[in-house]
């Protein structure tokens, strides 16, 4: 794509989606905010893309469907994952709100002993 009389190299698609599948799976976030970007810049000099370049990406995607389907598999495997975690942690923060109300609650025998 042109910009200023440079010429923007963008990475094969298919390693794109391959690398973003490997973060996801490796929970690096690091990595998968750098390719986010990486695929925001690429939707962005899309628009100005000539035709020619606009039918090469067109045949990347075409070549990394598969990998996009492993892709989707993984992200909806995580987004899974997560909404366990989240129900775990949830249900740990109750049992925990409910032993702190039993022991606020908690007096012990008024005449101080233990004698009943």
């Amino acid at each position: 794509m042109q910009n200023h009389g440079e010429r923007h190299v963008h990475p094969v698609l298919k390693e794109l989606v391959v690398q973003a599948s490997m973060a996801l799976a490796q929970l690096d976030g690091d990595r998968l905010e750098g390719l986010a970007l990486s695929c925001q810049a690429l939707n962005r000099d899309l628009e100005l893309a000539s035709e020619y370049e606009k039918k090469a990406l067109r045949a990347q995607a075409l070549e990394a469907k598969g990998e996009m389907v492993v892709f989707a598999r993984v992200l909806e495997a995580t987004r899974t994952n997560l909404n366990v975690l989240n129900r775990a942690r949830e249900h740990r923060l109750a049992r925990l709100e409910y032993r702190e109300s039993q022991v606020h609650s908690w007096a012990p025998p008024e005449d101080g002993h233990g004698d009943n």
